[in-house]
């Protein structure tokens, strides 16, 4: 937690940091303005190379381990089904608010940035333009699975680890465990390097806003404005359809709910950690009335696969940065990208800032300069106290439901009584 309270302050520093070399760049030296933002650019480009060298394994390995051990859920059956059925339509509804209100609100056509990284913006133009039938099997579909892991073709890699991961899954026990024990290790360890990536941020986002103010003033902060307040609108419509469908499905219960589960969610908010209000949740949700065994099923399933505010964050940003370099995609693109960050974002919850990688890799994937992640990056904090709030009212919500729908949601009184036993 203190960790991430000094990346934070150590990202604000250098934003303020860059601002102020950036705007004495454009104010008293014009002239130089464009040579210094090609240079200083390299702090933001060591980052995002950083970033994409974890992209391949970190997604093999999350999406194997997390179908590999969903043999187990097939074995509880009505349970994990109910369950999976709320955690897709959950995703699938967080995505698609975040992807239809991104392109309404349009915050990134506040300003726009030059494309830099790429040899043209005919190319640009060019790859950014709806597939063919035969170039979408070949993207999806890997020759090599070594080429996706050297090109970072993460929908190729999404495919082939799907597959490996159900193969895994229907073999005997005795021979998937050491294998599956092995990638969740591997997992884990690229996991830690995110975190240590993410102490190079501060220098990517000094790099990065020190180029932009320098080349085009100080209208970034207007972005930045818009970007926030756009944001937010877009979490407050996804919290009105999930308290509506919790409303639909719990009555007039829904408010004891949240009246229950009100500290956990001020101290995710506060931490921007969903996760570290795991044990309160537990507890807060079996006094409700939720049956424990059902709380001890969902609600770790949920922390993998039913991350409302991540997913529609996800949507929202990688938009947003095509927007702010002037990137039209088609629907069919956007339908794609949808798809691609359903399966992607699964398996990296509780680890800050993870679904940064993902927001690289995507864009990467759709000619979209990854590079744009160190602009918003200074706000994350921001957004990522909302993202986690909505992320824990939306497992709190599965797991009333699902214990609703198997008639095992009492009024909390037995809850209680084990509890205080």
């Amino acid at each position: 937690m203190k960790g991430q309270n000094k990346l934070f302050l150590a990202i604000i520093i250098a934003l303020i940091i860059g601002v102020g070399i950036g705007g004495i760049v454009h104010l008293r030296y014009p002239e130089s303005a464009e040579p210094f933002s090609k240079n200083i650019k390299l702090l933001g480009t060591i980052f995002i190379r950083l970033v994409q060298m974890i992209i391949a394994p970190l997604v093999f390995t999350t999406l194997v381990v997390g179908i590999a051990k969903m043999s187990d859920m097939k074995m509880i059956g009505r349970v994990g089904s109910k369950a999976m059925l709320w955690f897709i339509s959950a995703s699938l509804v967080s995505l698609c608010i975040g992807l239809i209100l991104v392109n309404w609100l349009e915050p990134g056509h506040v300003t726009k940035l030059p494309i830099q990284d790429l040899s043209s913006a005919e190319d640009l133009v060019k790859s950014s333009k709806g597939f063919s039938m035969e170039d979408f099997v070949k993207h999806i579909i890997p020759k090599s699975i070594f080429e996706a892991f050297a090109t970072n073709e993460v929908l190729q890699i999404v495919v082939f680890s799907i597959m490996f991961g159900i193969a895994l899954a229907n073999m005997g026990e005795q021979y998937t465990q050491p294998v599956i024990k092995f990638f969740d290790v591997i997992a884990h360890a690229i996991l830690k390097m995110v975190g240590y990536i993410m102490w190079f941020a501060p220098l990517g986002v000094l790099g990065s806003i020190a180029a932009v103010v320098a080349t085009n003033g100080f209208q970034i902060f207007l972005v930045y404005a818009v970007y926030l307040r756009d944001f937010f609108f877009a979490l407050a419509v996804l919290w009105l359809v999930l308290l509506l469908v919790g409303y639909f499905i719990l009555g007039n219960r829904l408010f004891e709910l949240l009246r229950r589960i009100k500290a956990p969610l001020l101290i995710a908010f506060s931490t921007t950690s969903s996760e570290a209000v795991f044990p309160k949740l537990v507890e807060e949700l079996e006094r409700f009335g939720c049956n424990s065994r059902v709380v001890s099923f969902i609600l770790p399933l949920g922390y993998s696969f039913n991350l409302d505010g991540s997913m529609m964050y996800m949507t929202f940003a990688a938009v947003f940065i095509a927007q702010i370099y002037g990137i039209e995609m088609s629907v069919g693109q956007q339908i794609t990208m949808l798809l691609v960050l359903m399966l992607t974002s699964k398996g990296i919850a509780g680890v800050p800032r993870a679904s940064l990688v993902i927001i690289v890799a995507t864009c990467s994937m759709f000619g979209i300069p990854p590079e744009g992640i160190a602009l918003i990056l200074p706000i994350d904090h921001f957004c990522d106290m909302g993202r986690s709030m909505t992320n824990v009212l939306g497992n709190a919500l599965a797991t009333s439901a699902v214990s609703k729908w198997e008639g095992d949601l009492g009024d909390g009184t037995e809850e209680m009584k084990n509890i205080i036993e």
